[in-house]
């Protein structure tokens, strides 16, 4: 059996040079060597890269979806492939074995669309937000899930043929989730692989007032775009209630019914909304699209 042709695509800012050579480096290490490695300068200038890695530089910075996309498009155009696979510029992969471990994943069950690695940090730890279920219990139980991580993670080729990339439009911020949700609905399955590690330096995600409003934005840009319309005043109601009783931040409040409000008066791209087999399917794997 031939080995799937593995394609990775990373974005940098440009200002993590020694991070991201490391990164670099894990990869050159995989016993399942890639076919193709696209570095994209999201809107910034690259370092030198290895001798095998195409680099492209943008002038605009279009976002983790934006970006992805470009990526993308290049890795096509670089030739044929099975898999592709997302890295942030500041992980590493501590295994040399990540890559081929996700070739038997997928070639095991020709419907398994995504894989989510296990995010942890230099000690092991991983934090609650980064494992993809609503009831986390043990970060080191995999299995099958409703979303997945954007910092580490396969994506299958025929999977994107079917479904399409990144939502241009979100810019950052439940981008996966929205990729999750149009698999999902054309019958591909994401699994949740803790085996599979990507060590990442602890951060917390709400630094800046932009995150509160694209946070909020996008999700009602979710609901928009996928739930059926019974569901879309519940998801966003349950979401709002959630918000408010966790904010700490009157700013970040005010940036997120900001973000509310665009979410409401702003096209999304093209409505599609799930099936009810779906929304039945995402409660029985322990998270209906509710909350």
């Amino acid at each position: 059996m031939r080995h799937l042709r593995v394609g990775v695509a990373i974005l940098t800012m440009g200002n993590r040079p020694a991070e991201l050579q490391a990164l670099l480096d894990s990869v050159a290490k995989q016993d399942l060597p890639p076919a193709h490695i696209v570095v994209i300068g999201n809107g910034s200038p690259l370092p030198p890269l290895p001798h095998g890695a195409v680099g492209v530089e943008l002038s605009d910075n279009l976002g983790i979806s934006g970006g992805r996309n470009v990526a993308l498009d290049e890795l096509r155009k670089l030739g044929d492939l099975d898999l592709v696979v997302d890295l942030d510029d500041d992980g590493l992969l501590i295994s040399p074995d990540v890559f081929s471990r996700l070739a038997e994943l997928h070639t095991s069950d020709p419907k398994l669309g995504v894989v989510s690695f296990r995010v942890a940090d230099e000690l092991g730890r991983t934090q609650r937000r980064h494992v993809p279920r609503l009831r986390v219990g043990d970060p080191a139980r995999g299995g099958l899930v409703t979303t997945f991580l954007g910092g580490g993670h396969s994506l299958s080729v025929p999977m994107l043929d079917e479904i399409g990339g990144w939502p241009d439009e979100f810019f950052y911020a439940h981008e996966e989730t929205d990729l999750a949700w149009r698999a999902l609905d054309r019958g591909w399955r994401i699994r949740y692989a803790p085996e599979l590690v990507l060590q990442h330096p602890y951060t917390s995600p709400t630094r800046h007032a932009v995150y509160h409003r694209m946070v909020a934005r996008n999700r009602v840009w979710l609901a928009k775009r996928h739930l059926p319309a019974l569901l879309v005043p519940l998801y966003l109601g349950v979401w709002a209630l959630l918000t408010a009783a966790r904010s700490r931040s009157a700013a970040g409040m005010r940036a997120w019914a900001a973000g509310f409000a665009e979410g409401v008066r702003t096209p999304c791209g093209r409505r599609r909304p799930m099936r009810w087999h779906t929304v039945w399917h995402m409660t029985r794997l322990g998270r209906p699209p509710v909350v």
